[in-house]
């Protein structure tokens, strides 16, 4: 059956049927550092509309190392390492990074830079989408699944 977006790897893959309740380019030092990258593409679904094949071939870390009992955890395939999610344990969001997570980024755009430090050092994005130190204003956290 054919999803509207869909990723993973080999072993276990993630689909959703439902639009992403948020699109950014994330510049905050948590992406940086699990990542590698100087910024990240990040979306985010609904914890409901973001479905896993088999949720038990999932290894589970905290993703941010400097808050362990944070709520997000990466989730990792058990079989070949690759990332497949972050997972929310309140039930809030499940999260890609498409091009990390089996995704094709260019039917899940950024719409707005995320988490933009202008003490930073870094030159503010001048790509014409709005710069904002956290989350875009308006974004509503979903009421746990």
């Amino acid at each position: 059956m054919s999803h509207k977006y869909s990723g993973g790897c080999d072993h276990i893959h993630t689909h959703s049927n439902n639009d992403p309740i948020d699109n950014h380019t994330c510049h905050c030092s948590v992406c940086k550092g699990v990542t590698g990258q100087d910024t990240t593409h990040v979306v985010f679904f609904k914890h409901s509309d973001l479905a896993v094949d088999d949720i038990s071939k999932l290894n589970r870390q905290p993703f941010n190392a400097n808050n362990p009992n944070g709520p997000l955890e990466l989730c990792t395939c058990a079989e070949c390492g690759t990332p497949i999610m972050l997972d929310d344990k309140e039930s809030r969001i499940r999260v890609i990074v498409p091009n990390l997570m089996g995704y094709n980024a260019d039917d899940l755009p950024a719409t707005y830079h995320a988490f933009f430090d202008p003490a930073s050092g870094v030159a503010k994005p001048n790509d014409g989408r709005p710069v904002f130190e956290g989350l875009r204003p308006e974004f509503v956290w979903p009421t746990p699944a």
